[in-house]
């Protein structure tokens, strides 16, 4: 249960848990002008964070403070964190602060409702993603506030490309300057109900085109879209993620390098989406 306190002063040997990421956001902004920051995000199970790992654990990824707030959230008693592998890095908008608290927890031994370790994350982040949840791309989440706005039907399986371009942008939970995208949320409730890939690969675009234009940088995934015959284009509205969207199989030979050539670090491919 949720509420129970569990010893981990001994380190216990359990099975890796393995939290997969995201790659940005389908869409991200304000539901209306004064409205909460929401989004869509895009489910990633090519990334993900396994516990134990040969990596540091969250004691010494974040602050002391919010570690501790974290643990007692949970109902959890001292606590000896799991060393944690992490497949993106930190600040690039593929989820791996959330996902390695969420597998941090998970690797301790916390067994609970999602919604609990949500308000955990939340606490300890100050913004959270919903990797907590079996089907995070099926949820309209209110990522400052660490909750489910409505359940959503499946997205339709897309294959993605993408990679990171510049420097690490760590997300800032006082941050609301987003574009109000209450449109475009409509326009996603229609699309996914009736499984359009083409139409949501264009809500993705136009969103992405909104957030650039509001906080930058220059981005050059709307020209390799067209150049390379994609639906459309994501990226993270707060980090270095991008990302093109094709229908399954259709990426063209050739696609990695350009975006390599475009200047995109970590280049990978994936399949997202699907009712399974």
């Amino acid at each position: 249960m949720a509420d129970e306190t569990i010893d981990a002063t001994i380190p216990v040997a359990r099975p890796a848990t393995c939290v997969p990421g995201h790659f940005g956001e389908w869409i991200q902004g304000r539901l209306g002008p004064e409205g909460p920051v929401v989004l869509v995000t895009l489910a990633c199970p090519a990334l993900c964070v396994r516990a134990p790992g040969d990596g540091p654990g969250i004691d010494r990824l974040f602050p002391p403070r919010a570690v501790a707030g974290f643990a007692a959230a949970l109902g959890l008693g001292p606590v000896v964190w799991p060393g944690l592998g992490c497949d993106m890095p930190m600040g690039a908008g593929a989820g791996a602060s959330t996902a390695c608290l969420v597998a941090s927890a998970r690797g301790a031994g916390w067994r609970g409702a999602p919604e609990v370790l949500a308000r955990a994350c939340l606490g300890a982040e100050g913004a959270s993603d919903p990797l907590m949840f079996p089907a995070p791309d099926r949820l309209l989440w209110a990522s400052r506030e660490g909750r489910a706005i409505e359940a959503l039907p499946p997205v339709p399986r897309c294959e993605v490309l993408g990679g990171f371009r510049g420097a690490p942008i760590r997300t800032d939970p006082e941050d609301e300057e987003f574009p109000d995208i209450a449109d475009l949320v409509d326009f996603w409730r229609a699309a996914v109900a009736r499984g359009d890939r083409a139409a949501l690969a264009g809500i993705a675009s136009e969103s992405a085109r909104r957030c650039t234009a509001l906080r930058g940088p220059d981005d050059p995934m709307p020209a390799l879209a067209r150049d390379l015959g994609a639906l459309g284009h994501v990226r993270a509205h707060t980090g270095t993620a991008r990302a093109l969207i094709f229908a399954p199989g259709r990426v063209p030979d050739g696609a990695e390098a350009a975006l390599t050539e475009a200047g995109l670090s970590g280049v990978l491919r994936f399949v997202t989406g699907g009712a399974a």
